[in-house]
């Protein structure tokens, strides 16, 4: 401890603070405000996050179900052989996404900063 001298004890502590604020800025996606589900590739509807409802999209199997409650959104019901997009959960962070590949359906949470796993260039 007697070789760590002040300017030492400064940097470290100027080191915290910036990888605390790096930390707080990437952390959070911001809070997505609409729903925006597509069929076909196609947008069908862009409906708010905030009016619970559900949505009832046809697809080429049949009809998949979204339901839009309390600022989340999820895929209910899917006429798919293995239900992914209904495993997917509720969707809650902006960028969000829910495909369900065999009905051609997709919902997608719109708003704020997406959040993002990986970056290409």
């Amino acid at each position: 401890m007697r070789l760590i001298r002040i300017g030492d004890w400064l940097v470290i502590l100027l080191a915290l603070v910036v990888v605390g604020l790096l930390f707080s800025e990437t952390g959070h996606a911001g809070r997505p405000q609409k729903v925006l589900i597509r069929k076909g590739g196609e947008i069908f509807t862009e409906v708010s996050l905030f009016k619970d409802r559900k949505v009832e999209v046809p697809g080429p199997l049949g009809v998949s179900l979204v339901v839009i409650s309390g600022g989340a959104a999820r895929v209910a019901k899917d006429p798919g052989p293995r239900q992914y997009c209904v495993r997917q959960g509720w969707l809650r962070n902006s960028g969000d996404a829910a495909i369900c590949l065999p009905n051609q359906v997709s919902v997608e949470l719109l708003g704020g900063n997406k959040r993002y796993d990986s970056l290409n260039y």
